[in-house]
C-alpha cells in the first residue's frame, strides 16, 4: 500500500472513514494520494465487520478540490505522467464507485472538479450548508471523458450536467440540492453528527440486503447487454434464504431491535 500522510483511515464499529488530509491546499489530491485511497478502500472492502464507509476531507474549508495543481509539472507534463496520473484517478473513483458497501461523501466546504467526480462515485452525498460545487473544465481547457460525465447525468440528469459544465462556475448547497446533486444539507455544526448517525442506521441495517439494492441500482442504469439480472435474482434469494432474514422476522415479532450478522 502506498503510505502517505495525505490520506488517513479510520474503522469505529461498522464504519470506516476516509479522509483526505491535504488542508492547505484544500485537500487537492496528488498522485501518491489516490494510490493511497485504493490501498484503504480494498482494505476496508475485505474487511468483514466494516458495512459503510465515509469519505471525507481534513480541515473543516474542503472536501476535495480536485487535482492538485502544484504537481502538475512532476505528475502530468508529459504523456506518460499524465497517463499515470489519470490512471491512477480512475483505479480509486472506480474502487469507490464499485466498492460493494454504502459509501457516503460527506462533503464541507469546497467540492471542486474531481471532488465532484469522487462525491459522484459515492452512493449518497450529505453537505454543509456552506458548501460549494464546481467543475472549472471549460474555464481550464480540460476534455471531460464519457464516464465522468454519464455519472453526472445519471445522478442531475441531462439539463443540470450541461448547467455545470457550461458555466463552470460555483453552485450553493441550496442549489446543489435542487439539482439532486446532494442527498442532505446540513448546518455545518451538525454535520459530522448527522452523517456518523446516518452511517450507524445503515451499518445496523441488513448488509446482504442493503449491498444487493446497491448491486441492482448499478445495473439500472447500465445498458441493457451489461445487466446480469441473474446475478440481481440471486442476490435477492440469497437475502431470502439467510439468517438475517430469520433474525428480522423473529426480531419484529419479539419488538426488539435485530442484530444482522450478514450471513
Amino acid at each position: 500500500m502506498t503510505q502517505t500522510d495525505k490520506m488517513l483511515s479510520r474503522k469505529e464499529g461498522g464504519v470506516g472513514t476516509l479522509i483526505f488530509n491535504n488542508p492547505e491546499r484544500h485537500n487537492a489530491v496528488s498522485l501518491e494520494m489516490w494510490e493511497a485511497a485504493s490501498g484503504f478502500l480494498a482494505d476496508f472492502a475485505a474487511d468483514k465487520a466494516i458495512r459503510v464507509v465515509v469519505l471525507t476531507g481534513a480541515g473543516g474549508k474542503a472536501f476535495v478540490s480536485g487535482a492538485d495543481i502544484s504537481k502538475f509539472e512532476s505528475e502530468r507534463s508529459s504523456k506518460e505522467a499524465i497517463d499515470r496520473y489519470n490512471e491512477a484517478v480512475d483505479k480509486a473513483n472506480t474502487a469507490v464507485f464499485e466498492f460493494p458497501k454504502p459509501t457516503i461523501a460527506m462533503i464541507r466546504g469546497y467540492c471542486i472538479g474531481g471532488g465532484v467526480g469522487l462525491a459522484l462515485c459515492c452512493d449518497l452525498r450529505i453537505c454543509s450548508d456552506n458548501s460549494k460545487f464546481g467543475v472549472p473544465a471549460a474555464k481550464l481547457g480540460l476534455g471531460y471523458g464519457y464516464n465522468g460525465i454519464k455519472k453526472l447525468v445519471d445522478v442531475v440528469g441531462p439539463s443540470f450536467a450541461k448547467e455545470i459544465f457550461f458555466t463552470a462556475r460555483q453552485f450553493t448547497a441550496a442549489e446543489a440540492l435542487t439539482m439532486g446533486l446532494v442527498n442532505r444539507v446540513l448546518p455545518e455544526a451538525e454535520l459530522e453528527k448527522y452523517v456518523k448517525d446516518y452511517a450507524e442506521t445503515i451499518s445496523g441495517n441488513a448488509p446482504m440486503t442493503v449491498n444487493s439494492v446497491k448491486y441492482i441500482v448499478g445495473k439500472t442504469v447500465k445498458p441493457d447487454s451489461e445487466r446480469n439480472l441473474a446475478r440481481c435474482a440471486e442476490l435477492v434469494a440469497q437475502c431470502f434464504a439467510s439468517n438475517d432474514y430469520k433474525e428480522g422476522r423473529k426480531a419484529f415479532m419479539e419488538k426488539r431491535k435485530p442484530a444482522f450478522t450478514g450471513t
